[in-house]
């Protein structure tokens, strides 16, 4: 379905799961979309969780908010939430959603549950933090280029985008060049390879407005303070991720008030993956544990 914002934008919007669920909105990663990867309807079903996923602006069906911060996403999740009749809900985000699930968790106050951050980056004058430590080349590159605006980014990335279209599977190609092993194992999986697919495709289909956009969302100031969340907030990481390294989620760990900060020290940057289900089940359950 399209939602219409305050500003006449659409946003593409699918749900999956239990109807009369707890709702749950997760948002995508970079590059993404509302069809990327997430629980399966028998598992959201039987968590009982309503699951609402859209396409950021610029991304698949959603139209582009050109010079977008990441705390704009917060107007964006409650116009959705507007039009689905839906009053107070939890919102997860995986690797390039997390920042956007924290912006809401900040500027939502009344109306979230729940915050989950998982693999995610911290805003780029993060005091203390060297927040291109351990990050893989090729993510520095982009988040260096990212800092010149939107030209430059639109730039680097013509090239990747023509060859993601003509062929998805050159993405995840590229990622395996990086991945660490556990990464590798996950994305070997048939049907998380298949949801990484679709999703890649249904991102790029009309441009790539969205994924110039994040990036360049990410390098500029959030508009907003992690420090003022005071909604329940986990924030989840693997340890041996390279793409957005663990000292991102140890600073937000102890940015965020009271948040949940949990390492897996076996796991990498798509080991979200493996627990966005039992994310799902916190995210839905009484109290902040």
């Amino acid at each position: 379905m399209l939602v219409s914002t305050a500003d006449g934008r659409r946003l593409a919007v699918e749900e999956r799961g239990a109807p009369d669920g707890s709702p749950v909105f997760l948002l995508h990663g970079t590059p993404g979309s509302r069809v990327g990867p997430a629980p399966r309807p028998q598992v959201l079903y039987h968590l009982g969780v309503r699951l609402i996923t859209f396409d950021r602006p610029g991304y698949g069906l959603s139209d582009r908010l050109k010079g977008r911060a990441i705390a704009s996403i917060a107007a964006d999740v409650a116009a959705i939430a507007d039009a689905l009749g839906i009053g107070r809900f939890a919102v997860v985000g995986r690797s390039g959603g997390a920042p956007h699930a924290l912006a809401c968790g900040a500027l939502l106050p009344d109306r979230i549950t729940k915050v989950a951050a998982l693999v995610g980056l911290a805003p780029p004058k993060a005091e203390g933090l060297d927040w291109f430590e351990g990050m893989a080349p090729s993510n520095v590159r982009e988040y260096t280029i990212g800092q010149g605006g939107i030209a430059p980014v639109a730039a680097s990335l013509a090239a990747a985008v023509a060859q993601i279209r003509a062929d998805p599977a050159s993405k995840l190609r590229g990622l395996a060049t990086e991945n660490t092993a556990t990464d590798r194992r996950t994305i070997a999986d048939f049907g998380i390879r298949t949801m990484l697919l679709d999703n890649f495709s249904e991102a790029l289909r009309a441009s790539a407005d969205g994924w110039v956009d994040d990036i360049v969302a990410f390098c500029s100031d959030w508009s907003f303070d992690p420090a003022r969340i005071t909604v329940p907030t986990l924030v989840w990481h693997g340890e041996q991720d390279v793409y957005a390294p663990v000292g991102h989620a140890r600073w937000l760990g102890r940015r965020i008030p009271g948040a949940i900060l949990r390492i897996d020290r076996g796991t990498a940057h798509f080991g979200a993956l493996d627990v966005l289900p039992d994310v799902m089940l916190w995210l839905i359950r009484e109290g902040r544990n």
